[in-house]
């Protein structure tokens, strides 16, 4: 089904059938769109975010179409392409990798995504990014690390446990020892 804009995915207040919105509603749905916005690599459901907002999930799509443009499903895609269009430019992670990174499951329907919203796929995407200059790429692990967050410190050792190397040695610089 084409949107009344074309095809362009866009709805308008009129299209949709609404005439004024309560700031209530609006707040809601902002909060919908603020968790699409921080959890944009996880696949929440349509139907939680809906629930979130107490919509059902039909008149949620209609609503937040009609707040912001686009549908729930769009806005979605367009936030994790923006995300993976970053990441092209500045960090050296592979295609695949930035596509689980951003919360895609199929190469595919990411590239084919990416292509229908910048008009290029991503390899030639970051081809491009390149070739206009910027800063050196971010390493891929620092990225990695980033994504995923740095190790729980380790637990702190038993009294007299966590000595160092240099605490460990005697008096004369030798190895301290139990006679």
């Amino acid at each position: 089904m084409l949107s009344p804009d074309g095809g362009r995915g866009f709805y308008t207040l009129r299209d949709v059938g609404y005439q004024r919105t309560d700031v209530g509603s609006l707040r809601m749905l902002r909060k919908a769109r603020d968790r699409i916005d921080r959890d944009y690599q996880e696949e929440i459901g349509i139907a939680a975010l809906a629930s979130g907002a107490g919509y059902s999930r039909e008149h949620f799509i209609r609503a937040f179409a009609a707040a912001y443009g686009e549908t729930p499903g769009r806005y979605r895609t367009r936030r994790r392409v923006e995300r993976a269009r970053e990441l092209l430019r500045s960090a050296n992670l592979t295609v695949t990798e930035i596509c689980h990174l951003v919360g895609f499951t199929s190469v595919g329907t990411f590239s084919a995504r990416f292509s229908e919203l910048t008009g290029m796929s991503p390899t030639r995407y970051r081809a491009e990014a390149a070739a206009r200059g910027g800063p050196a790429p971010v390493p891929g692990c620092f990225v990695l690390m980033w994504e995923t967050g740095l190790p729980a410190p380790a637990a702190p050792a038993a009294p007299g446990q966590d000595l160092t190397s240099g605490e460990a040695r005697g008096p004369a610089g030798g190895v301290a020892s139990g006679a």
